[in-house]
């Protein structure tokens, strides 16, 4: 299930580029990036914390994914994808969370900020 859930957020991040967009290198980097975000998301297991509601990876992915249709002409940058679509509810403004496997909460963007430093050093 989460290999279909995978292959369905990239095919999704790559179908949301408007057909007039450039797929020259610096797109294709960025939005390689974010799909690795959420693929990221979606294969941790990790539980999720979206207004006081817990939530698994996959449904933190999904919705994700919602907000970055919604915010996808803002966002240029991977730190976009992260501050528009993994930071805060739209609704009531609390951070994001993840609980991580000794029981500790984390704020989802500093978790996925260092996730895409680790990527960005691998990438290179």
């Amino acid at each position: 299930m989460h290999k279909l859930f995978l292959t369905g957020v990239a095919l999704s991040v790559f179908l949301l580029l408007t057909p007039g967009q450039s797929r020259g290198e610096p797109t294709a980097r960025i939005d390689q990036a974010i799909q690795h975000l959420m693929a990221y998301v979606a294969g941790s297991d990790l539980t999720f914390i979206r207004n006081a509601e817990r939530h698994t990876s996959i449904d933190a992915a999904e919705h994700m994914n919602k907000k970055y249709q919604h915010f996808k002409d803002d966002i240029e940058t991977p730190e976009d994808f992260i501050e528009l679509c993994a930071t805060k509810s739209l609704l009531s403004g609390d951070p994001y969370l993840i609980i991580d496997a000794q029981g500790n909460e984390i704020r989802t963007s500093d978790w996925l900020r260092t996730e895409l430093d680790i990527y960005r050093a691998r990438d290179q």
